[in-house]
């Protein structure tokens, strides 16, 4: 669910209302927790407002924290001034000015709760209750610590292949007499990252692999080695070296999706709580979509598992 159309976006509205609200309001802060930076027109310029102008402005360029701190002076005193124009030109008491200040209003104080919803719902407890369930739907997924000699053959080339094949023989022939796996990889092989690293794949789930290697590492002994192995990229020799339940992540290592994950879930809660207690009245009227020409009245959406 989209919380809100406005989310993220920085309006000219919100710049001009920001203006306003910096000429007309009084100091919220004590002078030594949020002192004043600049004048300009009579206007106080705050820490505080830099910190504001900073969010607005967007993108900055990159600069020294001094640059950093004229440009946004800048910004904020170009905003005085020009607010202050159009002040005097009374353009703030038109009713669509006002309009504009009412909706500005509403979206920052929709900000403000939702922002306040969110953290509020961010505890310990909340953030572990997240973390235990997910550990307990993930399961246990068996991984495999695997190396492997692969030999290319470009698809459809079945002289290379019958000659890939051979190769791949010809290594088990080898292995099955003592040689070592990774020093043969390292020789042979025709997987660059292979040759560097004896072929080591490190640990991987059944997933992560076309099923034809897949079916056939899963399927051995650790220590075992494999026949030959023909997949799409050509032809292996494949020696599994450790099989294990894969770990759990840790709590910390996935932390900030949870923390996304109950902010979300904390300020949707709240959104359709409001809805259900203060349902839209509609004061217009709309064309239902009409459906499609070989649409059945018993017809049923598609399961989006299955896509």
């Amino acid at each position: 669910m989209t919380l809100s159309p406005f989310a993220g976006h920085r309006a000219g509205i919100l710049v001009a209302t920001l203006a306003v609200l910096l000429v007309s309001a009084a100091p919220l802060y004590a002078q030594d927790k949020d002192p004043v930076v600049a004048k300009v027109h009579g206007v106080e310029i705050r820490q505080s407002d830099l910190a504001i102008a900073e969010e607005e402005a967007g993108q900055i360029p990159p600069m020294s924290p001094d640059a950093k701190k004229d440009y946004l002076v800048q910004f904020m005193a170009d905003m005085v001034l020009v607010s202050k124009a159009a002040d005097d030109k009374k353009l703030g008491d038109t009713p669509e000015f006002k309009r504009k200040l009412a909706f500005t209003r509403n979206k920052l104080l929709m900000e403000a709760l939702l922002v306040s919803a969110g953290k509020e719902a961010m505890t310990d407890d909340a953030m572990h209750k997240v973390y235990d369930e997910a550990v307990k739907q993930m399961g246990e997924e068996k991984e495999v610590h695997a190396r492997h000699i692969l030999f290319r053959v470009t698809p459809g080339d079945e002289k290379a292949s019958k000659e890939a094949e051979d190769k791949v023989k010809a290594v088990i022939v080898r292995l099955n007499k003592g040689e070592d796996f990774a020093k043969l990889a390292g020789e042979l092989t025709e997987d660059p990252s292979g040759k560097a690293n004896g072929g080591d794949l490190g640990f991987f789930s059944k997933e992560q692999m076309v099923p034809e290697f897949s079916d056939t590492a899963f399927g051995l002994e650790k220590g075992k080695i494999s026949g030959p192995v023909k997949t799409q990229f050509g032809w292996h020799v494949i020696k599994v070296e450790e099989t294990r339940v894969k770990p759990q992540p840790k709590f910390e290592e996935v932390k900030p999706q949870i923390e996304q994950y109950v902010t979300r879930k904390a300020q949707a809660e709240l959104v359709t709580k409001l809805r259900a207690e203060f349902p839209i009245e509609k004061f217009y009227k709309t064309e239902a979509p009409s459906a499609p020409a070989d649409a059945t009245p018993d017809a049923k959406p598609a399961d989006p598992a299955k896509k």
